[in-house]
């Protein structure tokens, strides 16, 4: 399943946007044509926004899946790091039912201030990742940062954010 494998990813070593952040799958309303499950007529879905092959050697190919996907709630932060025996632990997917304005609301303390999500040192899985140092940072700095291709995936992103609320507002 490549959706588990993102979220690990996402957490080890990822060297863009979320190194050292535990992660969850965000669902969103973006256009697709995976098959869906017969009778699921949600809107929203976790499939790849995006994917890339990229030459590695002369007869390999690296492929890559991008997801939408966002850091978990203080909650959920802390109950993973009460109860995991290894620095990875896959976490709760989003909750069916919770629109992104409750999501948001998870994130502020009881002064109302937002909790900055924890960042874990040391994920990396080899020498190299040991020097990728994981940043959070808003979407227009993140499509300028990444630019070209990769950005327009965090702009695809953003665009199912964006879509998601308004869908959700209109209820």
């Amino acid at each position: 399943e490549t959706g588990v494998t993102a979220i690990r990813e996402g957490f080890e070593e990822c060297e863009y946007l979320q190194s050292g952040y535990r992660n969850r799958l965000l669902p969103l309303p973006l256009p697709h044509i995976q098959p869906r499950p017969n009778g699921d007529a949600q809107k929203c879905d976790t499939e790849p926004i995006a994917t890339r092959l990229l030459p590695v050697a002369t007869h390999y190919q690296y492929m890559l899946f991008w997801y939408a996907a966002e850091t978990l709630p203080p909650s959920i932060e802390t109950s993973l790091n009460a109860s995991a025996s290894e620095a990875f632990a896959l976490p709760p997917p989003f909750p069916a039912n919770m629109t992104l304005a409750q999501r948001v609301a998870e994130d502020q303390n009881e002064d109302g201030e937002v909790e900055e999500p924890k960042r874990h040192e040391g994920t990396g899985v080899d020498e190299d990742e040991a020097f990728y140092v994981g940043v959070l940072m808003g979407v227009e700095e993140a499509i300028e940062v990444l630019g070209g291709s990769s950005g327009d995936v965090v702009r695809r992103a953003w665009e199912g954010v964006c879509l998601r609320k308004k869908m959700e507002g209109e209820k």
